[in-house]
C-alpha cells in the first residue's frame, strides 16, 4: 500500500483546517504551550487520500522533508496559515505533515508546491470569517447542528465540506474540530467531500 501511494496512486486531496481551541481543550495530559490558542482556523494538512480508505493516511517512500525548500517568504506565510498550535514548533509540524502525507503525492506536487498550494487554499476561503458572517462564533454554551455550520461554507465555496468533531473529556461535549475541503487529483479544483459526517452528535455541536 505504501508503495502504491508513493507512486501517486491516490484519488483526491483532503485539505484539513483545524480550530486551535479544540486542539488545546482535548489535550489534557500535554497542554498547549500558549495560554490562549489562536482564534482562527489554521492548516492541519493537505492529505492525498483514497476513496476506499480516506481516514488512514499512509507513510510513503517519497523524498524526506528538506527545510531549505521552505524559503523565507513562504516560511513567513506558513507561520500565519500553518502554525503548530500545540507545541509552537512550526518546522517540526511541517516536516511531519510532509513526511506522512505530502510525499505520497510527490509526483504531482513537489515539497515547495505542496506548501505553496496549501497556503493559497487557506487564503482562498477564510472559514473563520465565513462562519462569523453567518453569526456562528465561539460561544461557551450555544450548540449548532452540522448543517448549520456546513451551509454558509457551502454557499461560499459552492462545494460541500466535511466537518470533524472531538469530544471534550471534561464535559463530554461534541466540539467542532476540523473543516475539510476536498480537491481533485492535481489539487487545482475543489470538489464535494462525499463522506459521512465526522461528528457523533450532528445535532449538537459546540464551537468554543
Amino acid at each position: 500500500f505504501c508503495y502504491v501511494m508513493s507512486s501517486g496512486s491516490y484519488d483526491y486531496f483532503q485539505f484539513v483546517q483545524q480550530w486551535p481551541p479544540t486542539n488545546c481543550r482535548v489535550r489534557i495530559k500535554r497542554p498547549c504551550s500558549k495560554p490562549r490558542p489562536l482564534q482562527n482556523f489554521t492548516i492541519h494538512g493537505l492529505w492525498p487520500s483514497n476513496y476506499s480508505n480516506p481516514t488512514k493516511p499512509s507513510n510513503c517512500n517519497g523524498s524526506k522533508y528538506e527545510d531549505r525548500k521552505v524559503y523565507p517568504k513562504l516560511r513567513s506565510k506558513l507561520k500565519r496559515s500553518w502554525p503548530d498550535v500545540e507545541s509552537g514548533n512550526d518546522t517540526r509540524f511541517w516536516e511531519g505533515e510532509w513526511n506522512k502525507h505530502g510525499r505520497c503525492s510527490e509526483q504531482t506536487l513537489n515539497q515547495m508546491q505542496y506548501f505553496e498550494i496549501s497556503h493559497d487554499m487557506w487564503v482562498s476561503y477564510n472559514i473563520t470569517e465565513i462562519l462569523k458572517n453567518a453569526s456562528i462564533v465561539p460561544h461557551p454554551t450555544q450548540k449548532w447542528s452540522y448543517s448549520d455550520i456546513v451551509s454558509p461554507i457551502k454557499t461560499a465555496t459552492k462545494r460541500t465540506p466535511l466537518l470533524r468533531c472531538k469530544t471534550d473529556p471534561a464535559t463530554n461535549t461534541e466540539l467542532l474540530h476540523e473543516v475539510v475541503f476536498c480537491y481533485e487529483y492535481h489539487a487545482l479544483k475543489q470538489i464535494d467531500c462525499n463522506r459521512t459526517a465526522g461528528c457523533k452528535n450532528p445535532q449538537a455541536i459546540s464551537f468554543q
